[in-house]
């Protein structure tokens, strides 16, 4: 993926067209595909955006779980997030995300609350929670933007 622009900004995601329904994701250096499964047209190359949709929601909380059990000096080892979900039509979206937070043994009962909690406000959930707003507008053809750079 050494070919795609890249950008550093942590603000800006870049998805360039590679080929069929392949896309190469940029973000703050780091590089990752997408795709669609064989059976509607793609290579199953990479997961879906909306694999990769979910995955982000199951690794935030992941990521906020490890930070409680670290913060709180409690064991890491055998933490696992799985997240499954369920399409809906009439818009095409997620309808239905169940995500399984696995503790490590150890933690104890009193402290499971809230874990629960700081894991269920992490900034993914939050966002679906209390969705931003999303303006979606075209930009100029690459070709145009240069003549009138010119």
């Amino acid at each position: 993926m050494d070919d795609a622009k890249t950008t550093r900004d942590p603000a800006v995601v870049r998805v360039d067209h590679r080929s069929g329904d392949q896309f190469a994701i940029s973000v703050r250096g780091h590089h990752l595909l997408v795709d669609q499964p064989v059976a509607i047209g793609g290579e199953d190359s990479a997961p879906t955006p909306t694999e990769l949709f979910i995955a982000s929601l199951a690794s935030c909380v992941a990521f906020y779980a490890r930070r409680y059990l670290v913060r709180h000096e409690l064991p890491t080892e055998g933490l696992v997030v799985e997240a499954s979900f369920a399409l809906g039509s009439r818009p095409a979206r997620v309808a239905d995300v169940d995500v399984r937070l696995q503790i490590p043994d150890g933690v104890p009962s009193d402290r499971r609350d809230a874990l629960l909690a700081v894991a269920s406000h992490c900034t993914v959930h939050n966002s679906l929670s209390s969705p931003p707003t999303v303006s979606i507008t075209l930009a100029a053809p690459a070709d145009a933007r240069e003549q009138v750079e010119r």
